[in-house]
């Protein structure tokens, strides 16, 4: 999204101009002091939003603002301004908002939140979307996880075994009993292996934070998943028949551990 900011006093068009970069929201926050220059720049760019002081001289900012959306209908106007009895003529121009000099950032922020509406809640769920991490799961060969193309290292081998198993039910729920009877099949369940079942779950937490992935990992009334929509994994990919996985596919998975020979039949079986 972009903005611009008129006003003719140019200290008061700085500042504002810089809380409004400060907000984060726009892509583009242009400053004028000549409203021509404004309007002007409205064939260069799409501009989302405009905030106007009102009473300047030559080219007010009521009938900049008539210019401005005849331009763009769509635009969204917040006029800014000393005098408070200019509000009336200001809201009957249908303006989105209304700012009293000097301004202040936490009303800024709440008659931009105001204004936008709908098109900052999209933009900020898209740029939350666009800094998640990509998690790529490899398990064809060794099992190995990369976040943004970067290796994850554990701090202890049966940690990335757990997450592994995870990967291999695909989602499904598993207590920690079973998990416990899949990576030691020949033990028993006792106090103490059940203290180091969780020392070694919490080191995989620990891990997955560290890297900014711990949504992967969910834990709900003592059951665990991994979550799958959240991966990019290999083996996903070819039970989904999607042609570059079954091809990258050589008879090998995860090929430390003897639980994972199970699936490893049925894949070269479904080849």
């Amino acid at each position: 999204m972009n903005a611009i900011c008129v006003d003719d006093e140019e200290l008061i068009l700085s500042r504002t101009a810089s809380l409004m970069k400060k907000t984060n929201i726009f892509d583009s926050v242009e400053a004028f002091m000549d409203p021509e220059e404004a309007i002007n720049y409205m064939d260069e760019k799409k501009v989302d939003l405009a905030l106007l002081d009102i009473d300047m001289p030559g080219m007010g900012g009521l009938e900049l603002a008539t210019n401005l959306v005849q331009k763009n209908p769509e635009i969204k106007i917040i006029f800014l301004t000393g005098y408070s009895e200019y509000a009336i003529d200001a809201y009957a121009m249908h303006a989105t908002g209304y700012l009293l000099k000097p301004i202040g950032y936490d009303k800024l922020v709440s008659e931009l939140e105001f204004a936008l509406g709908p098109a900052l809640e999209e933009k900020t769920e898209d740029s939350a979307e666009a800094k998640k991490p990509k998690v790529k799961i490899q398990t064809f060969g060794y099992f190995n996880i990369l976040v943004d193309d970067k290796l994850v290292t554990f701090k202890r081998n049966k940690a990335k075994e757990v997450i592994a198993c995870l990967v291999d039910l695909k989602g499904q729920y598993i207590s920690r009993k079973d998990l416990f009877y899949i990576l030691w099949e020949d033990d028993d369940y006792d106090r103490a292996k059940q203290k180091y079942l969780d020392t070694i779950i919490r080191s995989l937490k620990e891990t997955l934070e560290e890297y900014g992935i711990s949504d992967i990992f969910e834990v709900e009334s003592g059951m665990m998943r991994i979550v799958p929509e959240k991966l990019d994994c290999d083996l996903y990919r070819f039970l989904n028949n999607e042609k570059a996985a079954v091809e990258s596919f050589r008879g090998e998975y995860m090929n430390s551990y003897s639980w994972a020979s199970a699936t490893e039949g049925y894949l070269t079986e479904r080849m």
